[in-house]
C-alpha cells in the first residue's frame, strides 16, 4: 500500500479526497499546514506528496523545497487553485513533478498518482536496464541518478523520464508532442511550457561536457546530440 503525504488546509476538500483515496487503496497522512507536515515528513517514509498550494504556517512551494532537500526522488504533485501560469511554472523549477489545477475530478488524480507510483518502482529488465553513457556522464534511469568524475546529480521522476526520452532518441530530431504525450500523458499549450522548464534543467546539468547539446528544431521540438 502507498503512502501518500497529503497536505491540505480546507476541511471539507480535504476529507473528501482523502476518503476517496483511501477508498483507491492508498494510504493518506493528512496534514492542514506545511509547517505540521514538514515535521512529520523529517520522521515517516511516504512514496508520493500531493501538496496544496496555500498553506498556512508554510506555504506549498516553501514546502516542496524544504521536501527536496531532504529526498530528491519522490514525486511531488501540487494541487493548485491558480490559474496563473507563472505560479504553475515556478512550482515546476523548485522540483515539482506536475500539477492539478482545482477543482479536479478523483478520477484525474487517482490516474495521475498510479502513474508516478508505477513509474517510482522500475525494474531493470533483461532487455533495458536503463544504464546510459553520454559523453562523460553515466545516467541511471532507475537510480535517478547521473554520474560523472565531478560527482553525482540526484535528479527527480519527471527530470530522468526526460532525459530518458532523449537518451532512447539520440542525434535525432524529437517532436515536443512525441516527448509530451508519452510522459505527461497529454499535450497541451501549458504542458509545453512546462518541458521547456525541464529541458533547461537537464541542460544545466549537462553543461560541462561540450561534446553534448539539446538542440531547439524550430516548430518541431529537440536534438540530443551525442555525437
Amino acid at each position: 500500500m502507498a503512502k501518500i503525504l497529503y497536505v491540505e488546509d480546507d476541511e471539507n476538500l480535504g476529507f473528501v479526497t482523502k476518503d476517496n483515496l483511501e477508498e483507491e487503496g492508498f494510504e493518506i497522512v493528512h496534514y492542514f499546514d506545511g509547517k505540521e507536515a514538514y515535521k512529520n515528513f523529517q520522521k515517516e517514509k511516504f512514496d508520493l506528496c500531493l501538496l496544496d498550494v496555500n498553506l498556512p504556517e508554510l506555504d506549498g512551494f516553501s514546502l516542496a523545497e524544504k521536501i527536496r532537500e531532504q529526498n530528491q526522488h519522490i514525486p511531488i504533485i501540487f494541487l493548485t487553485a491558480k490559474t496563473l501560469q507563472e505560479d504553475k511554472i515556478e512550482g515546476l523549477k523548485i522540483g515539482g513533478d506536475d500539477y492539478i489545477t482545482k477543482p479536479f475530478s478523483i478520477e484525474e488524480l487517482t490516474l495521475r498518482i498510479k502513474v508516478f507510483l508505477k513509474r517510482s518502482t522500475i525494474e531493470d529488465s533483461a532487455e533495458e536496464s536503463g544504464e546510459y553513457e553520454i559523453g562523460k556522464f553515466h545516467f541511471s534511469y532507475p537510480q535517478l541518478m547521473l554520474d560523472s568524475d565531478e560527482g553525482e546529480q540526484k535528479l527527480t521522476h519527471r527530470e530522468a523520464e526526460v532525459l530518458k526520452f532523449l537518451c532512447d532518441r539520440q542525434n535525432s530530431v524529437i517532436k515536443r508532442e512525441d516527448i509530451l504525450t508519452q510522459i505527461w500523458g497529454r499535450d497541451d499549450y501549458f504542458l509545453g511550457r512546462s518541458l521547456d522548464v525541464f529541458i533547461t534543467r537537464i541542460r544545466k546539468m549537462l553543461k560541462t561536457d561540450d561534446s553534448l547539446k539539446i538542440e531547439n528544431v524550430h516548430g518541431v521540438g529537440f536534438r540530443f546530440i551525442t555525437e
